[in-house]
């Protein structure tokens, strides 16, 4: 997936200006699962304030969720569900991917519930292309369409694309408290 991240921010005298134009600090296409790319375009830390001067935190965060007040901006490329299907897929592998490309959030999908998870977080989705399917816990499916918008509030969850196409999708996570 090819993205344009576009920052900006102020100089020592506070004048506005462009301190980044070009190609997300981490962003990862996926050998092990086809299809499926991980964008991080932004991530805060909590403060009160502006800052002065704009730092980009991005590549220096351990983890893809957010802290407590903190934020994280994701564009997400979901496979179809078959790719995690088919005879040649190794979950193995693609587990050792997730976790050295999505740490955080790698930890939290359940074994037993392929693709079910939870974050302490408040994520705001958009569907960017195609079509996806958000899984409650509960059992219930809601189909998501382009331009479709999710506001998720730390609940469990999985995402399924049981289309032909992968599915790209925005995500703006926000860290919350339990």
């Amino acid at each position: 997936m090819k993205l344009r991240r576009v920052v900006t921010g102020r100089d020592s005298a506070g004048r506005s200006g462009f301190i980044a134009d070009g190609a997300p600090p981490k962003a990862h296409d996926f050998v092990h699962i086809r299809g499926m790319q991980v964008a991080q375009l932004w991530a805060t830390i909590p403060m009160p304030t502006l800052p002065a001067k704009v730092v980009d935190p991005t590549s220096s965060q351990a983890s893809i969720l957010p802290s407590v007040g903190g934020t994280q901006f994701l564009v997400v490329a979901f496979p179809p569900d078959t790719v995690m299907q088919s005879a040649d897929f190794d979950p193995v592998a693609a587990g050792a991917e997730n976790q050295k490309h999505v740490p955080g959030l790698a930890e939290r999908f359940e074994m037993e519930n392929p693709g079910m998870h939870t974050t302490d977080s408040i994520d705001y989705g958009i569907v960017l292309d195609g079509e996806i399917s958000l899984e409650l816990d509960d059992g219930r499916i809601v189909h998501l369409q382009t331009h479709d918008v999710v506001v998720q509030n730390g609940t469990r969850h999985a995402w399924r694309n049981r289309g032909t196409k992968p599915a790209v999708m925005a995500f703006v996570l926000i860290g919350a408290k339990r």
